[in-house]
C-alpha cells in the first residue's frame, strides 16, 4: 500500500471510540536503514485545531489493527 493510499484516512483508537487525528495531518517515523515506517505521529489540538499544539501521540505501526477504507484503526491501550 502507498502512503497516499491511507492519506486522509481518520486515526480512530477502538478501545476509546476516540478520533486521534487524520493521517496527512501526521509525521512519520521511519527507520532509516530499512525504509519502513515505525510510527505516526499525531499532534493534538486544542479549540477543535484552531489552537496550539496540546501534545503528540505516537502510534507505532504495530498498533494498527485495521486498515479500512475511509479509517486506520488502532489499538493505544494495548502498548501502553
Amino acid at each position: 500500500m502507498r502512503l497516499s493510499e491511507i492519506s486522509g484516512k481518520e486515526i480512530i483508537d477502538y478501545q476509546k471510540g476516540e478520533r486521534l487525528g487524520i493521517l496527512g495531518q501526521t509525521d512519520l517515523v521511519i527507520d532509516e536503514s530499512t525504509g519502513q515506517i515505525q510510527a505516526f505521529i499525531i499532534p493534538t489540538m486544542k479549540w477543535f485545531g484552531f489552537g496550539k499544539k496540546d501534545k503528540e501521540v505516537k502510534v507505532y505501526w504495530h498498533q494498527i489493527k485495521k486498515i479500512g477504507t475511509d479509517m486506520i484503526i488502532i489499538d493505544m491501550g494495548e502498548f501502553q
